[in-house]
């Protein structure tokens, strides 16, 4: 598009458009052209072409720095709304920019002083943007190499020409740096913990027959919130024996400085997860650092030992199993079998509206517990049709039925036992006793089954019960002691079910052990009612790490029973005394004892520390799953520094909204962190 030498600027009060203050109006002959100030590129500038043009090539004029693009925006806006000018914002508009300002304001908190930018009026930064792209990488699990893709690169060229994208290996630098602001965030989270933290471990494996063992942190908080903050991801080298994975761990507490703050581990039930226990166990009464000496330091997670004897139920049922499968596969294989099923499932009387059958996921067991449950409903119409079928040659036999039968009802009770444990995403200590009771209970009764096979496998599996019940039942009875709706009276009624004649004594070991680690954490509290001379005599030295230094330790203890044995009652007598709290679905244990920490101080602390204990580390997707969780194909090919940087700063992001939201009515934008 030429321009004469005769072309003249035109301005008139008639251009009201926001665009006009980037765009000269020039007269060019009989027409109009709008001539850009900053690549001067020219564009038709006739009144009858109107300005959306011109606001298109403003957005993606390279030449220009790009900040008012909210301001057009907002100017497009207000034309639709028939608004006469720029400045006349309305009440809404002002609060929707207010807010928008307070979003922005966590972004910019601790940029550079060279960092460009206003994130509320709308400029672009190109670094805020390049971590903004490794936030979103980190946050859904997306392959790293996504910024080499053809179509990422041409859609985020199109949506903003001046952002460069990085290469990968510029994004994995990002990420780590993510990582590295946001652990030193959790290490100020732990250190400021007013009570103990407990840890998990867990195994991953990738497809490659790589395996990973990652440690989370789990603890209550100053607000009585359970947290749960994933610590290490670390890549597990086939060589490494007990002693060197036990001493990684111990590595990891250190660099963590979380040693002498750890109350309990929870692992899966093996033999190897034991003595590497042991090993951390022994290392840490080395340095006096355990309280109470570790009476509650080894668990085993609850969904794990249910998980090996569903297995074993499973294992059992393996060839009958087999049968079913075909069996459905045989049904669906035609729409004549169908057909000739269906009309002797109506001759064998089976109620209308019964469910579907359908093929199990052998890689969850629920699944297989789901295809055994509703195949035995049909078990007469396979057994009719097996004698109008000669080609049907895989009907399971009577006993089998009944085998299966049987074998499904423990499945049953597994799956609706599981259920609470994944319920929520951080559930307390206190709920899996009776759960955990109600296995032993039908365990018991399963061994007296009157088939030797079914007997044989309930035999088995309460073995590896029977191992479980032995590490945990302390923990278990404790924690429920510990909810006000049922104290000691659960116990009393589960035990003697269990235990019989034998139950009095097993219920005063776990009476005994209640007082001993209320003893223990009221020795070493300064708030102690009932100690508060010796809390003035040795004030902040109490604590149960400097018994080495305080030859005096002994006497604290004597003291402290003696003031007990002066008709004056503990934090845990009254508790134990007064009333249950009526049960009720709404429950909010934490809720209760955080109301209720002034009038308990040191029972307080024993239940933040031991409600806090991950009795199932278990998730809900992965509760059912068969074999260890699987770790993403793209991410496992990274290197472990990367991987365990990506895995951690993923935990604690997607975590970071429900932080957030306890203490900030900010939208969920606010998961974003800042970059300097």
């Amino acid at each position: 598009m030429e321009i004469s030498d005769e072309a003249v600027i035109v301005k008139s009060s008639r251009l009201k458009s926001v665009v006009w203050n980037d765009f000269d109006r020039v007269k060019n002959g009989d027409s109009y052209v709008a001539v850009c100030r900053h690549c001067k590129k020219k564009l038709c500038g006739s009144s009858t072409s109107g300005t959306s043009h011109l606001r298109n090539h403003l957005i993606r004029c390279r030449r220009r720095s790009n900040h008012d693009i909210t301001q057009l925006i907002s100017a497009k806006g207000k034309k639709k709304e028939g608004s006469l000018a720029l400045a006349n914002f309305t009440f809404d508009q002002e609060h929707k920019r207010s807010k928008l300002v307070n979003i922005a304001h966590r972004y910019e908190q601790g940029q550079t002083k060279d960092s460009s930018v206003n994130v509320g009026h709308g400029n672009f930064d190109s670094k805020r943007s390049r971590f903004d792209l490794a936030r979103m990488i980190i946050l859904h699990g997306y392959p790293l190499s996504m910024v080499d893709h053809v179509g990422f690169q041409v859609f985020v060229r199109n949506l903003q020409p001046m952002f460069e994208l990085m290469p990968f290996n510029r994004v994995e630098t990002d990420c780590i740096e993510i990582y590295k602001k946001e652990k030193q965030k959790v290490s100020e989270v732990l250190d400021k913990l007013p009570g103990k933290i407990n840890l998990s471990a867990d195994k991953w494996a990738t497809k490659d027959g790589g395996s990973y063992f990652s440690l989370t942190a789990h603890f209550i908080d100053d607000d009585w919130l359970l947290k749960r903050k994933l610590l290490n991801f670390i890549v597990i080298d086939p060589s490494h024996t007990e002693e060197m994975l036990s001493e990684v761990i111990m590595t990891s507490l250190m660099e963590w400085d979380i040693d002498r703050k750890l109350f309990s581990v929870t692992f899966d039930s093996s033999s190897t997860n034991e003595n590497i226990v042991c090993r951390i166990r022994d290392r840490l009464c080395q340095n006096r650092f355990l309280l109470c000496d570790g009476q509650l330091f080894d668990v085993c997670c609850a969904a794990n030992i249910i998980k090996l004897m569903a297995k074993d139920a499973l294992d059992a049922l393996l060839e009958v199993t087999h049968k079913i499968r075909e069996s459905i596969r045989y049904v669906k294989s035609s729409q004549a079998t169908q057909e000739k099923f269906n009309e002797m499932v109506q001759l064998v009387g089976v109620v209308e509206g019964q469910r579907c059958l359908c093929l199990d996921n052998p890689l969850q067991w629920n699944s297989t517990y789901f295809m055994i449950e509703v195949a035995l409903e049909y078990k007469d119409a396979f057994s009719l049709l097996q004698e109008h079928e000669p080609l049907y040659t895989m009907c399971p036999s009577e006993v089998e039925w009944s085998r299966a039968s049987a074998i499904a009802s423990y499945l049953k009770l597994f799956v609706e036992v599981l259920n609470p444990f994944t319920r929520t995403k951080n559930p307390t200590a206190n709920i899996y006793f009776h759960e955990i009771c109600e296995v032993h209970l039908q365990l018991i009764e399963w061994c007296q089954n009157s088939d030797a096979y079914v007997s044989s496998l309930a035999l088995k599996m309460k073995s590896k019960f029977d191992e479980y019940w032995k590490k945990c039942s302390l923990a278990l009875a404790i924690s429920a002691i510990l909810d006000p709706r049922f104290k000691m009276k659960l116990v009393e009624y589960y035990y003697p079910q269990i235990y019989g004649t034998s139950a009095p004594d097993c219920i005063d070991i776990v009476s005994n052990c209640m007082k001993a680690l209320y003893n223990g954490h009221a020795i070493g509290s300064p708030l102690d009612s009932h100690g508060q001379g010796l809390a003035c005599q040795v004030g902040s030295n109490l604590g149960v790490g400097n018994e080495s230094r305080d030859r005096l330790t002994g006497f604290d203890r004597f003291l402290h029973e003696t003031s007990q044995s002066q008709n004056m009652k503990s934090d845990l007598d009254k508790y134990l005394e007064e009333p249950l709290f009526p049960r009720n679905m709404d429950f909010n244990i934490l809720n209760w004892w955080k109301v209720h920490t002034p009038r308990y101080p040191i029972l307080s602390m024993m239940a933040r520390n031991i409600l806090g204990i991950p009795m199932s580390k278990v998730s809900l997707e992965s509760a059912f799953r068969v074999g260890d969780r699987m770790l993403d194909h793209y991410w496992s090919s990274l290197k472990s520094d990367t991987v365990q940087g990506l895995m951690c700063a993923q935990d604690w992001m997607r975590n970071e909204p429900e932080d957030f939201k306890s203490t900030s009515s900010h939208s969920p934008l606010s998961i974003c962190y800042d970059v300097n």
